[in-house]
């Protein structure tokens, strides 16, 4: 490996190295080797991953001498959200009344015990797979509940309907591709979630805004 180091002067000679990158990473003020190194032994280096892939981000800190260790550190402490030494950012909360949280909480415990849908024969055939599908034939079993046959999806087994569709933590989730669409949300009721289409730059912007005011982002990479 060390030969290969030697070798690395440009972006261009790193190993599974991509043109298209080259754009994405200008877009994080990345265009040297020396830049690269720095952003990976530190809070971009989840950001590049994102780009490039766990492999080639791997393979990039092996040959660039970045501390694995290092540079995990830095995204832990990314994601827990560290606002000092000893202290973390709490995430924001719905403001729900008391009916509510206890319809979340039943929601959960129903979700726990609810029974595993299987479709019909899945166990004589392996290509139907374990995906669920409705049984239709005019003479099925399972279709007309015979007690030894597995049960079948029916609307006895859904949630409370009052929090039917609500995030975990109770929000009401809203998707948004600009920042002008956070303008119609309530903080106290509702978090975005920034949808996958949206580049790098705007997501960015998005989540600056809703820092702004106050609204949690339910998929931050920032």
């Amino acid at each position: 490996m060390s030969d290969n180091k030697k070798n690395i002067n440009e972006l261009t000679d790193l190993p599974r190295y991509k043109n298209e990158y080259t754009a994405q990473l200008e877009e994080m003020g990345i265009t040297t080797i020396a830049e690269l190194k720095e952003a990976l032994a530190g809070d971009d280096a989840k950001k590049i991953e994102e780009v490039v892939g766990s492999k080639s981000i791997a393979l990039w800190k092996e040959e660039l001498g970045v501390d694995a260790s290092e540079a995990e550190t830095e995204i832990v402490e990314s994601e827990t959200e560290v606002v000092e030494e000893g202290g973390y950012r709490v995430k924001l909360k719905p403001e729900l009344d008391e009916e509510t949280k206890r319809l979340l909480a039943l929601r959960n415990e129903m979700s726990n015990d609810r029974v595993e849908f299987l479709r019909q024969e899945w166990f004589r055939y392996p290509r139907l797979g374990e995906k669920w599908r409705k049984p239709r034939g005019l003479h099925s079993k399972m279709r007309r509940h015979y007690s030894y046959r597995p049960n079948i999806v029916s609307v006895g087994y859904r949630g409370p309907a009052k929090v039917r569709g609500l995030h975990s933590s109770g929000f009401q989730e809203v998707m948004v591709y600009n920042p002008d669409q956070l303008d119609d949300i309530d903080p106290k009721t509702q978090a975005v979630r920034v949808g996958s289409s949206v580049g790098f730059k705007k997501r960015q912007a998005i989540e600056a805004k809703a820092d702004e005011m106050g609204i949690r982002v339910l998929n931050r990479v920032g």
